[in-house]
């Protein structure tokens, strides 16, 4: 099945999941947790001392503090996870999105303390670790990537010479990178080598890997990406797509369901895509391919993110399908129990994401005490949160309070809700966007 077949990658297991640990914090792993408590699973909240007094630990079964506020020392550490993962007795660990979600470390190390990882294999996770890898990948197999350079030689002049020969504008991207570092867009040949040299720069301080990859530019482009989910038997649909194009600083602000942009025979053909680069590497669990798609309707290969996103719930509305739910069940070894022309698309969805920022201030975090958060219930709602009113918002993790998400018969009704949702929307003590 695919490229990556011969590696070993497929698993079958026969156990049913009875306690995992969440290797995660704040809205993510509350929303994990949900759906466990609703799947009779026991969970195990693992916390920093930051984190001692915030909501998903006490919603945990079993709490286990993991060590100081910094990350490096607490959510980022595989072998104090480890630890709490032998100590509790747990025999699966879900890690979220973030931290250790897309560390094939983390996958392999799991599977070798018999822990059952419940995302896609090490072997996935590492093939779509590096873009250029990944898009040397999916271009095999059939799927359209950006005109570009990925090659091994970096020498600077070599860089510059294939970007004048792609043709500006054209964009330098660390091979490793992610969330817009080591990203830079040159328009002309006058920035060109100060370009390469700081993207490079970014790449080697963020990633430890100044490799890069040079693409053409595409102006005024949608950024859409489509659900996956595959099991261990072989067999891999999508969900059809979300629409991402709203975005700040690289970071997506607002994400809806279905895309404005799409007719039913692109999001046919961009599926299938979608699915051919699954089957490319094998992949099992839930994962999204993301595609750029430009103003002439052509679409291209990005990446893939091997892992529950956090835009989910959007999918979730349309198809009546609990992300998280399935993860559990390939996890245990089950297969899909839908299939392609089952795959279900009704109305529409829209989520915004809450954050703990000055807007005033150039979108800077912010820190201090929830003093009120509160957003009444109403017919086609759901909050993700990871706050609750006396909550601490502090320095050291990502500034999101909560996910808003409507839904609707429609586009225009999901963001009618939407607007009266954050109308009624109360947050005090710290400026929120």
């Amino acid at each position: 099945m695919g490229c990556l077949s011969s590696l070993g990658s497929k698993r079958a297991l026969t156990k049913t999941i009875q306690k995992i640990l969440v290797a995660n914090r704040g809205e993510i792993a509350r929303r994990i947790m949900r759906t466990c408590r609703r799947m009779g699973i026991a969970t195990v909240a693992v916390y920093s001392d930051a984190d001692a007094n915030m909501p998903f630990v006490s919603e945990a079964v079993v709490a286990f503090r993991i060590g100081p506020a910094p990350s490096s020392e607490s959510y980022l550490r595989i072998d104090k996870i480890l630890v709490a993962v032998e100590l509790t007795r747990s025999d699966a660990v879900h890690p979220g999105y973030g931290f250790l979600a897309e560390n094939a470390a983390f996958a392999e190390a799991c599977a070798q303390a018999g822990v059952t990882f419940i995302g896609p294999t090490a072997d996935a996770i590492r093939a779509m670790g590096s873009k250029r890898e990944a898009k040397a990948l999916v271009s095999k197999a059939g799927v359209p990537v950006i005109p570009g350079y990925d090659g091994a030689d970096q020498n600077p002049e070599v860089l510059a010479k294939r970007a004048i020969e792609i043709g500006f504008p054209v964009l330098l991207k660390a091979s490793a990178g992610g969330g817009g570092k080591g990203m830079k867009l040159v328009r002309d040949q006058a920035g060109l080598g100060d370009a390469i040299a700081s993207a490079a720069r970014e790449g080697e301080s963020a990633f430890g890997d100044g490799t890069l990859l040079v693409e053409k530019y595409i102006d005024d482009p949608r950024h859409v990406e489509i659900q996956i989910l595959g099991d261990s038997h072989g067999s891999l649909i999508h969900l059809n797509e979300r629409e991402c194009s709203i975005q700040r600083r690289h970071q997506k602000v607002i994400e809806e369901a279905p895309s404005p942009a799409l007719d039913a025979a692109l999001r046919k053909k961009m599926g299938e895509a979608a699915v051919l680069c699954g089957e490319a590497i094998g992949y099992q669990n839930a994962g999204t391919v993301e595609f750029i798609l430009a103003p002439d309707r052509s679409f291209y290969f990005l990446e893939v993110n091997t892992r529950l996103q956090v835009e989910h719930p959007v999918t979730e509305c349309l198809t009546g399908l609990d992300l998280v739910e399935e993860q559990i069940r390939v996890a245990q070894g089950e297969p899909l129990r839908t299939s392609q022309n089952d795959v279900k698309f009704d109305g529409a969805a829209v989520e915004v994401r809450l954050y703990a920022e000055d807007p005033a201030g150039g979108f800077r975090p912010q820190s201090g005490p929830v003093v009120d958060g509160h957003l009444p219930a109403a017919e086609g709602l759901r909050v993700d949160s990871g706050v609750e009113s006396g909550s601490e918002v502090g320095i050291h993790y990502d500034p999101m309070l909560a996910k808003i998400i409507t839904s609707g018969e429609s586009r225009d009704h999901a963001l009618q809700r939407m607007r009266s949702a954050l109308r009624s929307l109360s947050v005090k003590g710290v400026s929120s966007n």
